[in-house]
C-alpha cells in the first residue's frame, strides 16, 4: 500500500501510529495562504492530529482524486465530521506532498473551511466581510 493510501486510511481509522508512521522526522509543512500554521517536524503532527481527534471524534476524510507524478502526490482532499461542541467540521482544498522512502517529508496544504452561508457574496468574501 502507498504512502497516500496508508496516509487516508490511518486519518480515517483514528489511528495515530499508522498516520505519525507516514511522515519523516524532519517533515515540513508549508500553509502558503496561512504562514503562521507552517511548521517543521512530525512531532507537531501528532499533536495536530490528537487534537483533531479529540474534538472531532468522527472525522472522515475522503480524497475524491489523487495525481502522483514521480515523488509529488497531489490530493484533493474533504475532511469532515461534528465536534463534540456540536460544530459541523467541512473542510476542502488540496494537499501537496514530497515522498521520499515511502514518507512524506514535506507537505504544501491548501485547505479552507467550506463556506456554510448562502448571504455571502463574492465581492464580501474578497472584502473580508462576514456575514451570519
Amino acid at each position: 500500500m502507498s504512502v497516500v493510501d496508508r496516509f487516508r486510511r490511518s486519518m480515517n481509522d483514528h489511528d495515530l501510529d499508522a498516520l505519525f508512521d507516514c511522515f519523516h522526522e524532519d517533515y515540513r509543512s508549508e500553509t502558503p495562504a496561512h504562514p503562521e500554521r507552517s511548521f517543521t517536524g512530525r512531532e507537531q503532527v501528532r499533536e495536530n492530529w490528537i487534537q483533531m481527534f479529540e474534538t472531532t471524534p468522527n472525522i472522515a476524510v475522503e480524497f475524491p482524486r489523487v495525481t502522483v507524478d514521480g515523488d509529488t502526490a497531489w490530493i484533493e482532499l474533504r475532511m469532515h465530521g461534528t465536534q463534540t461542541d456540536g460544530d459541523t467540521v467541512d473542510v476542502r482544498g488540496v494537499v501537496i506532498k514530497g515522498i521520499v522512502d515511502d514518507r512524506i517529508q514535506w507537505g504544501r496544504i491548501y485547505l479552507e473551511p467550506v463556506q456554510q452561508s448562502a448571504d455571502v457574496t463574492w465581492e464580501e468574501v474578497y472584502a473580508g466581510e462576514e456575514h451570519k
